[in-house]
Order: C-alpha cells, then sequence, then structure tokens
C-alpha cells in the first residue's frame, strides 16, 4: 500500500495530525515565552516591562494553543484518530496547568490590599540599616508606609503578630541567624539583637528585604520581624507569607 493511498483511507486525511503539531509547537512557543520571561529578568538580560509583555504573550499563546488543541480532540474524535485526539488533550491539560499559577496570583492579588511591607510591630516597625542604601537604590522607599498600610495590614493580615522565645538572648539569635540561612535568604548583617537580610523570589528573582529584631521582656526574647519588597505597589501577600513561614520554622527550631 503506497503511502497516498493509506492517508486517503485516514479518516480527515492529514489534518487532525496537522492540528495535532501545531497545537504542541504553539503550547511549547507560550511556555518557552512565559517561563524565559521570568528567568530573562533575574538575569537582568531584560527589563521588567519587557518580561511582563513576554509573559502575557506567553499567556495569549498558551489560549491559542488551548484552543487549536480542543479543535484537535474533536476534530480527531469525529474522525477516529486517536493519537491526534490523545494529543489535542494532553495540550488542553498541559495548558490549564501552565496558566493555574498566574490565574492563582491573579486571583490573590484582587483578595489582598495593594501594600507591600509588612511587620510584627507597626508602632515601632524596625528599621533598615544596613540594607538602606539597596532600598534608596529601588523604587519602594526604605520607611515604613505609615498608617495607611498599618491599617490595611490589621485587617488583612490580624495573624501577623510578634512571638516570644523562652530562652536566652545570645540562643534566640542563633536561632534566628540559622531559620535565615535555611531560607536561603542573603544576609546582610548580624548583630547581637538584630538581623538583616535579602530574599529573592524564585521566578523573576524580585528582591524582598527582611529585617528581625530581638527584644528582652519578662517573658523571654520578642521577636519582631518586617519584610518590604523593594519594587511594585503590592506583594500579592508574599511579605506576609514570608513572616509566617518565618516565624513558624523558627518557633520549631527554638522548641
Amino acid at each position: 500500500m503506497t503511502k497516498s493511498s493509506r492517508t486517503q483511507r485516514l479518516r480527515g486525511g492529514r489534518w487532525p495530525r496537522l492540528l495535532a503539531w501545531l497545537s504542541v509547537l504553539v503550547v511549547i512557543a507560550s511556555a518557552l515565552l512565559m517561563a524565559g520571561s521570568g528567568l530573562a529578568h533575574r538575569l537582568e538580560m531584560t527589563d521588567l516591562g519587557t518580561a511582563f509583555t513576554w509573559l502575557r504573550q506567553g499567556a495569549y499563546l498558551a489560549i491559542g494553543a488551548a484552543v487549536l488543541g480542543l479543535i484537535t480532540l474533536i476534530v480527531a474524535s469525529l474522525c477516529k484518530r486517536l493519537k491526534p485526539a490523545l494529543v489535542g488533550a494532553v495540550v488542553v491539560v498541559v495548558v490549564a496547568a501552565m496558566m493555574i499559577v498566574p490565574w492563582q496570583m491573579q486571583q490573590r492579588a484582587q483578595e489582598v490590599p495593594a501594600i507591600h511591607d509588612i511587620t510584627t510591630d507597626m508602632q515601632d516597625p524596625p528599621a533598615f540599616v544596613a540594607l538602606a542604601s539597596a532600598r534608596e537604590a529601588a523604587p519602594n522607599e526604605v520607611a515604613y508606609p505609615g498608617e495607611s498600610t498599618a491599617q490595611q495590614q490589621r485587617e488583612a493580615y490580624p495573624d501577623i503578630q510578634p512571638i516570644i522565645l523562652k530562652q536566652p538572648l545570645i540562643d534566640a539569635m542563633d536561632a534566628v541567624e540559622a531559620t535565615a540561612q535555611d531560607q536561603g535568604w542573603e544576609i546582610a548583617d548580624v548583630g547581637d539583637t538584630k538581623l538583616e537580610a535579602t530574599a529573592t523570589t524564585l521566578w523573576f528573582g524580585f528582591k524582598d528585604d527582611v529585617v528581625i529584631r530581638l527584644s528582652e521582656v519578662e517573658e523571654g526574647v520578642r521577636v519582631d520581624m518586617r519584610s518590604a519588597s523593594r519594587l511594585g505597589a503590592s506583594d500579592v501577600g508574599t511579605n506576609a507569607e514570608r513572616i509566617r513561614n518565618y516565624l513558624q520554622a523558627l518557633r520549631e527550631r527554638a522548641e
């Protein structure tokens, strides 16, 4: 049997296979754009505006790939072509997996206030000293933004509170430093009662600064923490989550 006669006998001819290949190529292109946008910005190969443009273009391509995958699934199913139908279904699933993180971030952004500086002590926030110059060179301010931010934090993150460690100050400071190292932060300065460090986000490499302050109180050692983004009006809840995770890890280490 010749190749042409075999193609004629297949329902739909070459179309199901061509649609399947096209959907695969488009989903690969979208994945490269979306993943590469953050990596390119992290490696300082492009500015943030260009990186976000690539991210949007990748998202549009992903939607196009999903449409092509769905068309492939329908056409191949009608033509009883199993392999192209399977490819179409896989493309739709892959696009759904690719889009779930950006969708979750968008939903989170609508649920949390547009603030980027979170602290356990809004009356006397721990101050950046060692990292002050790095923050002065960034868009966001060095000083705590004030009562407007504090009020929004109280409403959105009422659980962000200081913790008490029932151990000597020197042991508490050792635990603070060790826990910060476990987080993978770049430590800028460590003193007897204070630590400053920088956390870098995984995808786009955004820099968020952290300062932890210890104070001796009657019950033990009080730990206050502040986490603030260098860039952006909203952190989409990242700094509050960082404080929660760190203080929980610190409490477990101290216990």
